[in-house]
Parts: C-alpha cells; structure tokens; sequence
C-alpha cells in the first residue's frame, strides 16, 4: 500500500507501530537516496535537507557538552520564560505525567532550562542526553521536538523514524516555539515527548495551545508594567516642556508629551551616563524611573553620523539582527523576515535602490512602492539615522558588514524575493 504524509499521520493515531515502521523504511530509503513509496512531510523534509547539508551523522548520538549549573542558573534568571513556568505547568504536566510523556523548555538556543514529568520517562530521556543544560539544536541532535520547532518557527511533531538520529527514534516529541508578544522574538520552545507509543494526533494542537498562552501571559505581564510606569511618569511628564517619553528598560513606550507616538525606541545595550545619542531622536538626557527611563530629546548638538558600524547578521536560518555600534554605544534589533530582506538588498546594494527598484527586487513588481515606502517607514523607527533615502540606503558614513551562513541555501531560506533568490546563488 502506498501512503500519503496525512495518511501516515492518521495512521499513527491509530496504529503507532505500523505508522512507525512505515516511517523507518522511508527514512532510510532517503537517507541512502533512494526513492520511497511515500515522500516525508514537508516539515520534516526540509529539516531532513538542512542535516545532510550540514553533515549531521544520522548513525552516531553526538552530544555538545551540558551547561553547567552557574550557566544554567544565569539563564533561568535571564529567561522570560520563568514567568510563564505556572501556565506551561498547569496546561500540560498533569496530563504529560498521565500518558507518560516529560514537559521539556528550552531557550533561544535550544539549551534545555527546565524538565518536568514522569520520572520513568525522565530516566530514558537521561540515557540519550535529553537532560538539563544539555543543547538540542538541529544541527547538534537532529530533526527533533526542540530544535526543529525553533528553526521553522511554527509546531512541529516529530514522530519515531522522523528524527534524523536513529537512536532518536523510539521517540515522538512536539514542541512549539514561545515568542516574545513585544516583537516576535521567540525566547524560547516548550515540548512534550516520550515514547513513541504514547503519540496522539492532538498533541500537536494541545502543546501549540499552552504556548499561545504563555505568551498571553507575557503580554498582560508587559501591558501591567506599562501602566505602573506609566502611573510614575505622568506628574513627571506634565511638567517637561519640548519632547520626552517615558520607556520601560527595552525601550517600550509607556508616555509621551511634545512628539508623535512612537512604540518603541532602540537604546543602547546599557546607559552608562545621563547623555546618550538614539537614531529617531538624536542627543537625549536620561534619567532613571523606577521600572524605566525618561528620556528628553535635545536640538543643541547634531547627530553623530560617523564611526557608525553595522553588523547584518544573517547568519542563521531563522535569527537575523542588526547591530549599530556608533559612539554612544552599541544596540541590537532583531529583524522580522521582510526587514532581514530589505536590509540585505540595501546592503548589497551600497549606491541605493529607488522604490521601484526595491519592489522589483522583493516582489518583482515594481508598481508595489506604497508597501516598499511602509516597510522602510518601519525600519527607519530604529535604524533612523543610519539610513538615507532618495534613494534608499545605508549612510556613506557607515560601515556595513553582512554575515551569511555557510551554506548558500540557508540565506533567509523563507525568501521568494527576486533580488534575494539572484544573490543566493551568486554567493560561492
């Protein structure tokens, strides 16, 4: 009989040990490059793709040295998600401990923070280093429940033969990036996983279900901080002539008096003096708040527009940021998809692209400049100064560094855009 993806995935919820031995012949007929009765889901293809590219050895369990517990503290500290440790407990570890599977969270880098769940479970999951501290990035690991969602940036259930390890393979694990509500910037994956015996079709949606709601969670969290800064801010500002804002310690806007409203603003890494200078509003004073800053824009001095330097990381396949060093000090942004392309066109591109041409090079239609102009409206909020327009590039003042991937065909993969598509394979 021949099978489908859905068929197999269907088939798994009813007979997992067919569903699994299916599974086993078609991983190992495309790992020997052969053809197989029935493809592998897009989902786990594309991870598969990604392991071979980068020589991941689909026969020997390669582990990466565990954190240790200094690290692993620092990084519970440091990591959003202990605020929603409650949510993630109450929506998933009664069950987890019932069908004899273990919650798993881990962070941005696919480092495992917390583990929680049935203890038998837990044992097995120490026998192949599924344990605290440990990295479980694809590229160390596989095609896996934490790894794989943090690279596709969406749910994922990898089920028994699906992992790209083969001692992995006894296992189902589904796991589901958390996003920061903020900005889009995950912070980290939460998974469920145990023995392949114990997969069901509605983990998936269940597991994508507590992540959503971890994230509600850091929403109220933020909007509750905003109001108390807000609270504090309110008798300060009515009293400041000209343009002020009172933001939170990333730069969230919690009031504003004299200017537009602006979201956010992009501060440097850290503020070590009372004068700083940002890109939206150039020369500013800073004064603490309890939970923030004030910050009041100043027209007494200009912009400082030279030593600028600007770093376009593009180097991993679903993690791009900007860095700006100048001399007021050094902030990062990390970039949506669309802003990671058009940052990168405008890079390649050092003399300017016009509006026509960058909407021939993301959409290869020039007419679409009204969405060019919004998009590069958005990105100016905190590139600012470090952009021209007219046309549309990098300051000459700048120096701009592009760091790419060492595989071509991980350059912002996502990408359809003309412009980009002509580049990767342009890149040797």
């Amino acid at each position: 009989m021949v099978y489908s993806p859905m068929d197999v995935t269907r088939l798994a919820g009813v007979d997992a040990a067919q569903a699994a031995r299916v599974l086993d012949e078609v991983r190992n007929a495309t790992l020997a490059g052969e053809p197989a009765r029935l493809d592998p889901r897009p989902v786990i293809g594309e991870s598969w793709g990604r392991m071979l590219r980068s020589g991941v050895d689909p026969d020997h369990d390669f582990r990466a040295g565990v954190l240790g517990p200094d690290e692993i503290e620092r990084r519970r500290r440091d990591s959003p998600l202990r605020h929603v440790l409650p949510v993630l407990r109450q929506g998933l570890l009664s069950v987890a401990d019932t069908t004899q599977h273990i919650m798993v969270v881990a962070d941005a880098q696919s480092r495992v923070l917390w583990r929680e769940g049935s203890r038998s479970v837990l044992r097995k999951a120490d026998g192949f280093g599924f344990e605290i501290g440990a990295d479980w990035r694809e590229e160390v690991v596989g095609t896996n429940g934490v790894g794989t969602p943090a690279v596709a940036r969406r749910p994922v259930q990898v089920f028994a033969a699906e992992h790209f390890v083969r001692t992995h393979s006894a296992w189902t694990c589904t796991g589901a990036p958390i996003t920061d509500p903020r900005d889009g910037r995950m912070i980290g994956v939460v998974d469920i996983s145990g023995p392949w015996e114990t997969m069901h079709p509605a983990t998936l949606a269940w597991v994508d279900s507590v992540a959503k709601l971890a994230e509600a969670r850091l929403r109220e969290r933020h909007l509750t901080a905003l109001d108390r800064l807000r609270s504090v801010a309110a008798p300060v500002l009515a009293r400041v002539t000209g343009r002020a804002l009172a933001v939170d310690k990333d730069g969230w806007t919690a009031a504003i008096t004299g200017m537009p409203y602006v979201d956010r603003l992009a501060l440097p890494s850290t503020i070590g003096t009372d004068r700083i200078w940002l890109p939206t509003l150039g020369p500013c004073s800073v004064e603490p708040l309890p939970g923030g800053w004030l910050v009041r824009a100043s027209d007494e001095e200009p912009a400082p527009r030279g030593a600028t330097r600007i770093a376009l990381d593009l180097s991993q396949p679903r993690r791009w940021s900007v860095t700006v060093t100048g001399v007021t000090g050094t902030w990062t942004h990390e970039l949506s998809p669309r802003h990671a392309e058009l940052l990168y066109l405008l890079a390649l591109h050092r003399t300017g692209l016009s509006a026509a041409a960058l909407a021939d090079d993301l959409f290869g239609d020039s007419a679409r400049t009204v969405t060019v102009r919004a998009e590069m409206s958005r990105v100016r909020r905190y590139l600012g100064a470090a952009l021209d327009h007219r046309p549309y590039r990098f300051c000459e003042s700048a120096e701009v560094r592009t760091l790419l991937p060492p595989d071509p065909l991980d350059l912002l993969p996502h990408s359809t855009a003309p412009g980009v598509l002509r580049a990767r394979r342009a890149v040797p």
